[in-house]
């Protein structure tokens, strides 16, 4: 099993479990546009690279993410759209432009151009190619928890924070509400694109059907992450998220290298992953209820 390589990847798609944990657990939305602008980040990643501007994938990832994001957001707040369905309309809509980015070719080859993790091997001098990964990777991943631990602190993170608690209450205290849930998916979706930017110059090409079934991967990675953090301060939930798609990837790595299932059964296992520990709650209380009715019976008798 490649350790390295899983803690690589691990971390590459904590970024997006970020992105996921912000949509999914701070404003309690479910949002679907996680698989197209996963897949603009690694279109916008692919042209950047084949240009010969590697560096200028990330801006752009994080830019076009970012609209990405707005765009959804506008469609349930100012549209009235169900989230749902407004994450799936732009997710659909990012298909066609993310093909269009790559110039019509459904995937890319970046093999013999230089990417951002080549750039940090020249400029550190570094022999092993490993290093520079792992530099580029950490530096992202951690700077990137840190930068949203203090954002969410701030006043606008608090707003943000206060609306996916309770919206009703915030409006009420005369804070707009709906430009609150655009910031937040706008910052979800900026995330989830960076994380494809790196995968895509990672594994040195760019596919149209990258993030196919994307989200899944990003829900059992924070749903993991809460299993060992699932309280306490947005810094551990944060790193409770990252830490999840880092373990995320080595179970997925663990699972192939004893040739449990087979690799196509993988998404199929992340979905299984999700649904139960969705599901675990009620379990409880359905438990809980039939424990009670038992005893009550005893007492009865």
């Amino acid at each position: 099993m490649n350790i390295a390589g899983s803690l690589q990847l691990g971390l590459i798609y904590a970024l997006l479990a970020l992105g996921v944990f912000i949509s999914f657990r701070i404003m309690n939305t479910p949002d679907l546009t996680a698989d197209g602008s996963f897949t603009l980040g690694i279109c916008i990643s692919a042209m950047c690279t084949i240009g010969g501007h590697p560096l200028l994938a990330i801006p752009a990832g994080l830019i076009t993410g970012a609209a990405a994001g707005a765009v959804t957001g506008l469609l349930q707040t100012k549209g009235g759209i169900h989230p749902i369905l407004a994450g799936i309309l732009t997710m659909t809509a990012l298909y066609s432009i993310n093909i269009f980015v790559m110039g019509g070719s459904p995937n890319l080859s970046l093999l013999g151009k230089a990417t951002m993790f080549t750039i940090v091997q020249g400029a550190m001098n570094l022999k092993d190619r490993n290093a520079a990964r792992h530099i580029v990777i950490l530096i992202s991943s951690f700077s990137s928890v840190l930068i949203l631990a203090w954002f969410f602190k701030t006043s606008l993170g608090l707003q943000i924070r206060a609306t996916g608690n309770n919206e009703k209450m915030v409006r009420a205290s005369s804070i707009n509400t709906d430009g609150m849930r655009i910031i937040a998916l706008a910052l979800a979706n900026a995330l989830i694109a960076l994380s494809g930017t790196i995968l895509a110059q990672y594994q040195g090409y760019g596919d149209i059907n990258g993030g196919t079934g994307i989200v899944i991967i990003g829900l059992a990675s924070v749903i993991l992450g809460e299993v060992i953090i699932h309280r306490g301060a947005i810094l551990f939930r944060l790193l409770a998220a990252a830490a999840g798609a880092t373990l995320y990837r080595f179970i997925i790595a663990l699972a192939l290298h004893l040739n449990v299932f087979p690799a196509y059964m993988l998404r199929f296992l992340s979905a299984f992953i999700v649904a139960l520990a969705l599901v675990m709650p009620n379990l409880r209380v359905l438990w809980g209820q039939h424990l009670v009715k038992k005893r009550n019976i005893l007492n009865v008798r």
